[in-house]
């Protein structure tokens, strides 16, 4: 069977046709770029013609550089103490029999705060004594046997010179040297056992003494802890009666200060401090010492500090919660600026019109990546170091960088140490709410 051929016109007909959907085809896509280019362009024309409009509208918050004084500062909390705390304890045990001082009392040295009944006491002084006496006589009949036997034997020495060496015996003379020496160290124990009970008197007579309780300082009672008929016991440790503060128009502040800020503080520095009871008034201080151990509480680390307070009005008391400041340190007329305008920054706003204005004003130019322009490079070149960072202030409604050098900062204000910045200069500290 055989193929039918196809006719040549037809052939040609169907190559024509195909050659001239090709450029209908190239049409209509540069036609679609086109559109999406018109549509790119105008919608990044209203961005920027938007962000002017923003930029045109936006209000800053300014504040003046002026020049004071800066007052840097440490903030601890502590309680308020006696500069001399004396505990009163007894060292013997026994029934209290008289209280002779009562809370917030004024005692002198010596003077009797309490008494114990002494009658065991008593009875054991005079059985010391007893035995003193018992051992005394003891130690003198004891003496009279050694000069007993220091006679005999000087008599058996007379007699064997006188008899030429016949008699006594040497067995004899041995004999009376034994006793002799046994008289001796009878006479040496007797001595001995005084000593003991002398000793043993002595005890009793001090424990005697001390069932009187008397004042080691001058001062004022601060705790009792006892009543008459109260049972003490001393065995195994010194029970605590009274708590004596020598002077209380002389505090001392004991402070617990932060890691962090115990660099900062140093003897001789001024402080001040406030309590509740007195929210109102502040109280004059002075560092007398910082102590070298730490300690650890919720692990935070913290130093104590004393802190010398007067207190000739007695108006403060002892167990008081207080918060002291401690001035660190002190700049005279120094030109300060708020810490905000340190914090500042320009808005974004602001960068993409100076972004603009960089990229030579076209729409296609603002659209197109450029290289990084000289500018943008010294400054990035430029980096802030330590210590030294930028304000902003207005000039002709636009910001303007200024370059400063900081030094010490209270929290709210920054000392400039140099830079361009002069009095009464306005810096931005914050953007304003654009206007509608």
């Amino acid at each position: 069977m055989t193929t039918p051929e196809k006719k040549p016109e037809q052939d040609i007909t169907r190559t024509l046709d195909l050659d001239a959907a090709q450029p209908r085809r190239r049409v209509i896509r540069l036609v679609c770029i086109a559109a999406a280019v018109v549509v790119a362009a105008g919608g990044a024309a209203w961005a920027l013609h938007s962000r002017n409009n923003a930029n045109g509208s936006i209000r800053y918050d300014t504040q003046p550089v002026a020049r004071g004084d800066l007052v840097k500062t440490v903030s601890a909390t502590g309680t308020l103490q006696p500069v001399k705390e004396v505990s009163v304890g007894i060292e013997v045990s026994g029934t209290i029999k008289t209280v002779d001082v009562d809370y917030n009392d004024r005692v002198t040295v010596g003077q009797v705060l309490a008494r114990l009944d002494t009658s065991k006491l008593d009875a054991e002084v005079l059985e010391s004594e007893a035995s003193l006496e018992s051992a005394r006589a003891k130690l003198l009949q004891s003496q009279a046997t050694v000069q007993e036997a220091e006679a005999q034997m000087a008599r058996l020495i007379h007699v064997r010179e006188l008899s030429g060496g016949k008699v006594p015996s040497q067995y004899d003379l041995d004999t009376q040297q034994a006793v002799l020496a046994r008289a001796r160290a009878d006479a040496a124990g007797s001595q001995a056992a005084v000593t003991q009970a002398q000793a043993t008197l002595n005890v009793n007579r001090s424990d005697l003494e001390k069932a009187v309780i008397h004042s080691p300082i001058n001062g004022i009672v601060l705790t009792r802890a006892v009543e008459p008929g109260q049972t003490v016991a001393a065995s195994f440790s010194t029970p605590t009666l009274f708590t004596l503060a020598e002077d209380l128009a002389k505090l001392e502040l004991q402070v617990n200060v932060d890691e962090a800020d115990v660099g900062q503080v140093h003897e001789g520095q001024e402080a001040s401090f406030t309590v509740d009871a007195y929210p109102d008034h502040s109280f004059p201080a002075s560092l007398t010492q910082v102590r070298f151990a730490s300690s650890t509480t919720d692990g935070v680390v913290t130093y104590t500090t004393i802190l010398k307070v007067d207190n000739a009005s007695l108006i403060l008391r002892p167990g008081m919660t207080a918060t002291a400041t401690i001035t660190t340190k002190k700049v005279k007329q120094a030109l300060l600026v708020p810490n905000a305008a340190l914090r500042f920054e320009p808005p974004p706003a602001t960068k993409t019109v100076a972004a603009k204005t960089n990229g030579g004003g076209s729409l296609i130019g603002s659209l197109m990546p450029h290289p990084p322009h000289e500018e943008s490079k010294a400054n990035e070149a430029a980096a802030t170091p330590a210590r030294e960072q930028r304000v902003w202030t207005l000039r002709d409604g636009q910001l303007q960088a200024v370059p400063v050098k900081v030094g010490e900062t209270d929290g709210k204000f920054t000392e400039i140490s140099d830079g361009e910045l002069k009095p009464d200069m306005d810096v931005v500290v914050d953007v304003l709410t654009a206007k509608p």
